[in-house]
């Protein structure tokens, strides 16, 4: 199946349980645990002991990377001639300027090559031509560093099911203060909203922006995270519990996802955390981040749409999330095996379709 090892945290289980939510620390210390107690009770022979421990590990690690898949396949729509175009997601990426119109390409027609039917990018006036240049297929408004851009987002709200916030947003005060208007009337309206890249800058110098919003999930780096950790918590970072650290920050911002990207992905709706494993690459190349976006943009949209039903009672952003973490490192795996280090973004893009088949569709 390919898909890595996924781990499932509850609140209130103490350190240890969230400590247990990490998925290659885990797979250690497991199998040691396990180890030390058949070699003290059964006496067998190292070679079989080791044999054992292993087999246990990875047959609950199937189990469970069954599970979450079947979870993710729950949410996904089935193709059908009776839709309408729009009706498999209308998607909104708000990013992109002067210096940055690759990252919100990359979102956008990640998006689209993960299912949804039309994508809107709100970008710049100077990054409009470019990121038009790229594809067709995207709808681009250059009108993000208009001084009434929150009202002129605002007016194609009603057609979007999602928005992606940050893609090649920059810094520049005019941009960022625009993007908060848009965010305050995205809440008003109940849109779920992916938050990465700049918009994360936003979000750690107006943690009110997002505060106790539930449809919202923040995508950060190990920077971004840390940045953010300073700017809610105020205090120090355990080093050595990394998923105890999602579920905190996810809990101070009143239970908003968080998806930590790294090593491993962490994620936390400040209930649980999940663990994404699924091997990818050692290629680290920029824009990996803006596929993940997109593909979560989506993704979330349809795991709202299916309910809590669909996806075993955990939070529906939850699945989508690591729906949206398994794809990217699939892709980045499959890319990688053709093109090496020489491998781009546009390469792992290329992969969408058929990493998405292989792992939410056979």
């Amino acid at each position: 199946m390919g898909v890595g090892g996924v781990t499932l945290a509850a609140r209130g289980r103490g350190k240890l349980h969230a400590a247990c939510a990490r998925g290659a620390v885990v797979a250690g210390a497991g199998a040691v645990a396990l180890l030390a107690v058949a070699i003290t009770f059964s006496g067998s022979p190292l070679p079989a002991v080791l044999q054992r421990t292993f087999s246990l590990y990875e047959t609950h690690s199937l189990k469970d990377m069954e599970h979450y898949v079947n979870l993710v396949r729950n949410i996904v729509p089935a193709p059908s001639a009776k839709k309408h175009k729009g009706q498999d997601g209308r998607i909104g990426v708000v990013g992109g300027c002067q210096e940055y119109t690759g990252a919100p390409y990359f979102a956008a027609i990640s998006a689209l090559k993960v299912g949804a039917d039309l994508v809107h990018v709100f970008c710049a006036r100077e990054a409009a031509p470019v990121i038009k240049s790229y594809s067709p297929e995207l709808i681009v408004h250059p009108i993000l560093d208009s001084r009434d851009a929150a009202q002129e987002v605002e007016k194609w709200l009603p057609r979007l099911h999602s928005l992606v916030v940050g893609p090649g947003l920059g810094r520049d005060d005019l941009l960022l203060n625009s993007v908060g208007g848009i965010l305050e009337v995205s809440k008003a309206r109940g849109l779920p909203v992916v938050i990465d890249a700049d918009g994360l800058w936003l979000v750690a110098q107006q943690p009110t922006l997002i505060q106790g919003y539930q449809k919202a999930v923040l995508t950060p780096n190990h920077i971004e995270f840390s940045r953010l950790w300073e700017a809610v918590i105020k205090g120090p970072m355990d080093t050595k519990d990394d998923s105890g650290c999602v579920l905190r920050l996810s809990q101070a911002l009143g239970n908003v996802t968080v998806v930590r990207k790294g090593e491993q992905d962490l994620m936390s709706d400040g209930q649980q955390v999940l663990v994404c494993n699924q091997k990818g690459s050692s290629r680290r190349c920029g824009g990996q981040g803006d596929l993940l976006s997109g593909s979560l943009g989506v993704m979330a949209h349809w795991a709202l749409l299916a309910g809590p039903e669909r996806t075993d009672s955990i939070s529906p952003l939850l699945v989508a999330a690591w729906g949206a973490c398994t794809l990217t490192r699939e892709c980045n795996q499959q890319a990688f095996q053709k093109h090496g280090r020489s491998t781009t973004t546009s390469d792992m893009i290329t992969e969408v379709g058929a990493a998405f088949s292989k792992l939410f569709e056979t």
